[in-house]
This record gives structure tokens, C-alpha cells and sequence, in this order.
């Protein structure tokens, strides 16, 4: 991979980010990590930055992954971390999305 891939890729969970949450990141950084000053900043509990928190790590770390090769599931697990859609939902929408993929493939071997 060469340093323009490399950045794009080094870029990609940031520009996957929304303006909210990347106002969430400045503001942790300026609170220098400390989720205890985030809260006190909000004006919400620790508790619920640290949910915040732990979203936002999952989704990043979704954005990131090499085994999700599928834009499709990568977008459906972003929106269960978002708290879009719950896990039944994710489960039902990707066993869907599965089954059509295998008919899919079946008919173009069919095809051939």
C-alpha cells in the first residue's frame, strides 16, 4: 500500500465520524481524557459519557476492521452502535442480507 492509501485509511474512521461526534473527541481531548470532566462539561453523568464513550470506540473500531470487507454490514453495525437499530433488528437485516447474497450467488453459477 503506498502513503496515499496509507492516509486514507489512517483518515477513514474520522470522516466516518459525525460533526457530533467529532465534537465529542475535541472536547475529551481538551478535557485531557478525563471522562469524569467530559460529564461535568455535558452536564450528564459519568455513566452516560462512558456509554458515549464506549459507542464511539465500537463504531471506530467497525470503521476499521479488515474482516468487515462488506459496506453494507459495516453500515448496519454502525447504526446498531449508534443505537439506530437494536440487535434483533442488526441479526434479522443481516441474515436477510445473507440469504439474498447466497441466491445471488447461486444464480450467477446457475448462469454460467
Amino acid at each position: 500500500m503506498n502513503n496515499v492509501q496509507n492516509n486514507e485509511e489512517r483518515r477513514k474512521w474520522a470522516a466516518s465520524l459525525t460533526d457530533e461526534e467529532m465534537m465529542f473527541v475535541k472536547r475529551f481531548i481538551l478535557a485531557s481524557g478525563s471522562l469524569k470532566e467530559l460529564a461535568g462539561g455535558y452536564g450528564i453523568s459519568y455513566p452516560t459519557v462512558r456509554i458515549r464513550m464506549d459507542r464511539l470506540i465500537e463504531k471506530i473500531k467497525i470503521i476499521d476492521s479488515q474482516e468487515i470487507a462488506d459496506n453494507f454490514e459495516r453500515l448496519c453495525r454502525v447504526l446498531y452502535t449508534e443505537g439506530k437499530i437494536d440487535m434483533s433488528t442488526l441479526k434479522t437485516i443481516m441474515a436477510a442480507y445473507r440469504e439474498e447474497m447466497e441466491d445471488d450467488h447461486e444464480e450467477s453459477n446457475h448462469n454460467r
